[in-house]
């Protein structure tokens, strides 16, 4: 069944001169990107080049906020008051879209970054602070959730439009989730593994679960992490196997 299905990346998070990912080789290969804006990853410097790289390929650009933990990449919890978070969000929404409007672009999205992320899937409190920050800045922009997640009921609720997001670069857990970094066979082996797993997310809604059930997986975007290894080389058997089965891979309108 042909359709279509945003492809989507977490890029711009080197540091310094300390690169992460083959965002040039990367960010051709898909439609949208999310751009970290200094908390988790990411400078000044990194966050205006890989703007450029986005718009020069014509993808839509989004926002990568995280917490402010460049220490562990954002990927670790940390307890930060709802109305801290939103103010977090709100500084680092602004200063990528500074920066995109100075490269003659501008954003289409936000999407939250690592610890996050999942915290936004069930703190309600949080979400609704998230939501309410992008939505003071911008109604316009969309934000970017799991299924089922309270982020996507808090956007709702704030006037927001989302994407509901699959990934085909990480394994999931029977009851959704995906499954933690900490445990083993956390990300796909293989490009083709990784492909395989977006056309079914693209084509049926769903993945097949570590422990080998199906898992219900609906999806406006799918994610391919630059700092999984081999990004470019997944981005672009996902894009193969996709064109294959009929799916249109392109950003989401309006």
């Amino acid at each position: 069944m042909a359709g279509s299905i945003d492809l989507n990346a977490d890029v711009g998070e080197g540091l310094g001169p300390w690169p992460m990912g083959a965002d040039d080789a990367l960010i051709p290969l898909v439609t949208s990107v999310n751009v970290a804006c200094g908390f988790h990853a990411g400078d000044p410097v990194t966050m205006r080049r890989t703007v450029r790289l986005a718009l020069e390929a014509g993808c839509a650009v989004g926002a990568h906020p995280g917490y402010p933990d460049l220490a562990g990449f954002g990927r670790r919890a940390m307890a930060i008051a709802p109305d801290e978070l939103g103010a977090a969000v709100l500084y680092q929404v602004s200063a990528l879209a500074g920066v995109a409007r100075a490269e003659g672009g501008g954003l289409t999205h936000v999407k939250p970054h690592g610890a996050l992320y999942h915290r936004l899937t069930t703190d309600r409190a949080a979400a609704e602070a998230v939501a309410g920050a992008v939505a003071r800045f911008d109604d316009r922009l969309r934000l970017v959730a799991p299924p089922g997640s309270v982020l996507l009921e808090a956007a709702a609720a704030a006037g927001l439009r989302t994407l509901v997001e699959g990934f085909a670069d990480r394994i999931y857990e029977a009851d959704g989730r995906l499954r933690s970094r900490d445990e083993p066979g956390a990300l796909h082996a293989t490009p083709e593994a990784a492909a395989a797993q977006a056309l079914s997310i693209a084509r049926d809604a769903r993945a097949t679960a570590v422990d080998g059930t199906p898992v219900d997986v609906p999806a406006d975007t799918l994610c391919v992490h630059s700092d999984t290894p081999g990004a470019a080389a997944i981005a672009g058997a996902v894009r193969r196997v996709l064109a294959e089965a009929g799916v249109v891979v392109r950003a989401p309108d309006g």
